[in-house]
């Protein structure tokens, strides 16, 4: 367990710039476009002679809501503190993406795999450490760095009304800050699971592949599709070129991407009943982890695990001399 724990660390080590520094520089640019967004409106505001705090307008609008609209009111907080997460999930997506696909290819391209064979590690752990890194280190980074970015972002909004006559306090127990860090961190072992097929396709291809893995990892799945559709254009053959496409290709190469179950799963209808009944159910972490029922979930597991044999297998015996 201490030997597979430094794995894991010498991972972190190796690639802080993706799992530590991308998030925290995305979360800063963030909040900075937000304070220049601020104050644009501000001074934009001023010049038309704009003034929402004008006789305590915007206080009064607050004060005479009833529990309804506080509720919405403290939903659009909420949605605040999520957007930081949004733009750090895309980054999150391709740092795992690029991160697996060179995690076993650069070891042989600069033959440091040489050092870590003559230690006495086995290639499965290798393997795990480096998918582990991927699906929890990864996530758990980008979580923290989010929650901190949220609640940065809920304050500076909050500062921002009160120059218009808005309570900070009373404005700011309406949002529900420890459900959001709750919904963030409760989503990640789901991600884990979805995530399974692509990063055990990514790292099997950078395992296998003499050069070029991203091209390999891209082309294949990509070019299957393409000659799935082209048969069923043809009428040679009656596959389900769309099913294929939305299961294969898109769970290969994009299920990396955090929040792509809802969008892929069988399930979305449900999802979109869930918007259009009430806003705020979409981001309760129980009807995120719906997706667990869904047997694509855990078909996706099993080729996931299939895949990462296949990486472990490649890793000790793939020979490029």
């Amino acid at each position: 367990m201490k030997t597979f724990y430094w794995l894991v660390k010498r991972e972190f080590w190796e690639h802080r710039g993706g799992f530590f520094w991308a998030p925290v520089i995305t979360g800063g640019i963030f909040l900075l476009l937000n304070i220049m967004g601020i104050i644009t409106a501000e001074v934009l505001g001023a010049r038309q002679g704009i003034s929402f705090g004008a006789s305590g307008g915007l206080r009064k609008v607050i004060e005479g809501m009833d529990a309804g609209d506080m509720s919405k009111v403290g939903f659009a907080l909420d949605i605040a503190m999520y957007s930081a997460m949004g733009l750090l999930i895309v980054v999150l997506g391709f740092v795992v993406f690029f991160y697996c696909l060179g995690a076993l290819y650069d070891d042989r391209r600069d033959r440091s795999i040489l050092f870590w064979k003559s230690l006495p590690i086995s290639d499965a752990s290798t393997v795990l450490s480096k998918v582990v890194s991927a699906t929890v280190v990864a996530p758990i980074v980008a979580v923290i760095v989010g929650i901190i970015v949220g609640m940065l972002q809920l304050l500076i909004v909050a500062i921002t009304l009160s120059f218009h006559g808005v309570n900070v306090w009373q404005l700011l127990v309406l949002a529900h800050p420890f459900k959001v860090m709750f919904n963030l961190i409760g989503y990640i072992p789901l991600y884990v699971l979805w995530a399974a097929p692509a990063v055990g396709w990514l790292l099997i291809c950078s395992a296998w592949a003499r050069s070029k893995p991203f091209l390999w990892a891209v082309a294949l799945p990509v070019g299957a599709g393409l000659l799935v559709s082209w048969f069923g254009i043809m009428g040679l053959f009656n596959l389900p070129a769309t099913w294929f496409w939305k299961n294969i290709v898109q769970r290969a190469l994009f299920s990396v991407f955090p929040g792509t179950g809802s969008i892929f799963s069988a399930d979305s209808d449900n999802m979109v009943s869930h918007v259009t009944g009430n806003g705020s159910d979409v981001l309760d972490l129980v009807n995120t982890w719906h997706l667990a029922a869904s047997p694509n979930l855990w078909i996706g597991v099993v080729i996931g695990a299939a895949l990462l044999a296949g990486a472990t297998w490649f890793r000790r015996w793939r020979d490029d001399s």
